[in-house]
């Protein structure tokens, strides 16, 4: 089971980060013309090749720090306690990948800068990983009593 403190939650510090997504996804279309999706970024540094690609190690670093920078700035970090068990977490990751991969693209990918284009292919993916994780999230918790 993963416990976060709600109580942390602040609309403003949603709006802000929500903020800096955009303008992040932004200026790496305007830059480069690529999609910011997170899973084709990432997966492309195992097969990247010279400088041509070293943008995706610069996109991932900039990932990393920003943890370090909330860390910094907040003095803290969100509390948060994981019980369930690993051989499930590790079950559950895998397929997040192969989907990521049957799907041709992540949440971020998909989500974000897929249905800001208005693009079809986005919008049907972004129906189907929501709707699964719906429909997922019913049975767990409603049907198999699983919480």
């Amino acid at each position: 089971m993963i416990t976060i403190d709600w109580i942390a939650f602040t609309p403003w510090t949603s709006l802000g980060g929500g903020i800096l997504i955009g303008l992040a996804t932004m200026v790496l279309l305007i830059g480069t013309g690529r999609i910011a999706g997170i899973s084709g970024i990432v997966g492309g540094i195992f097969t990247a090749s010279g400088w041509s690609d070293a943008w995706r190690w610069f996109f991932w670093a900039g990932l990393a720090a920003s943890m370090l920078l909330y860390i910094v700035l907040l003095d803290s970090t969100p509390p948060i306690l994981i019980t369930d068990n690993p051989l499930l977490l590790i079950s559950a990751g895998i397929l997040v990948g192969f989907g990521t991969r049957y799907g041709s693209g992540c949440t971020s990918g998909h989500g974000i800068c897929g249905l800001s284009r208005f693009s079809k292919r986005s919008m049907v993916a972004t129906a189907c990983f929501m709707g699964a994780g719906f429909v997922t999230v019913f049975v767990m918790r409603h049907l198999l009593g699983v919480h």
